[in-house]
């Protein structure tokens, strides 16, 4: 297995029902290296978010394989899952989920603190980098309910990416933003994650979105399958 960049292989996932259950990833393959960004797209129900989750960690494939830079996070106990999530994988969600008692500022710094840990200096000042570079650095000491949904959202970009993760996963991003706010926050996103360089994955029903991306997935019967370029998404 290639130990450099994301790489997965067969990865399966089987959700328990009543009628047998139902089967979403059904041998789900894909490969980011250093640098390169990819979208996912597909009909509502058809895998791409517990793909996401399978390759974030926050849940657990039936079967497959993940490596991130060599790393297996299938194989990592609670402590070990817990702190590569938070330090190895930046996640940017449809919803914001900023902490509302928390100012920007605070909000961006929170995933240094959330293993016990302090923002230290090399933290603090690539927080408010990331503000300055996602055109919040006047809005800092400002609380969640004080910025708009488009502000909100940047913020998350910059919390996602302020401990410099291996893989920046971001789910349907966008979903909430009118046309103008969400072509600035994919702007963001692409600038952003690519440059560190980190790896960012991107589940998206916005074809707008996803048409700016060098690589595009359609998923299909629980397989990724490559859109070729240029072709239609």
């Amino acid at each position: 297995m290639n130990m450099d960049g994301l790489v997965a292989r067969n990865l399966s996932r089987t959700f328990p029902g009543p009628d047998g259950g139902l089967t979403v990833l059904r041998g789900a393959d894909i490969d980011l290296r250093p640098g390169e960004a990819a979208a996912i797209i597909g009909p509502s129900g058809s895998g791409k978010s517990t793909l996401l989750h399978a390759l974030g960690a926050l849940d657990k494939p039936d079967s497959g394989t993940i490596s991130l830079d060599g790393v297996n996070p299938l194989a990592l106990d609670a402590n070990a899952l817990a702190d590569y999530r938070n330090r190895q994988v930046g996640f940017v969600f449809q919803d914001h989920h900023l902490l509302p008692q928390l100012t920007v500022l605070e909000n961006v710094l929170s995933p240094a603190w959330a293993s016990g840990g302090k923002a230290g200096p090399e933290v603090a000042q690539r927080a408010n980098q990331l503000l300055d570079r996602v055109g919040l650095a006047n809005r800092k000491d400002h609380f969640p309910a004080q910025l708009s949904g488009g502000e909100r959202q940047r913020a998350a970009v910059a919390r996602s990416l302020v401990l410099s993760p291996r893989l920046l996963l971001a789910d349907e991003p966008t979903g909430n933003l009118d046309a103008k706010t969400a072509a600035e926050v994919g702007s963001l996103l692409l600038e952003l994650a690519t440059e560190k360089p980190c790896r960012l994955l991107v589940v998206t029903h916005s074809m707008e979105l996803a048409c700016r991306f060098p690589r595009v997935y359609r998923m299909v019967e629980g397989k990724l399958v490559a859109v070729e370029p240029g072709g239609a998404p």
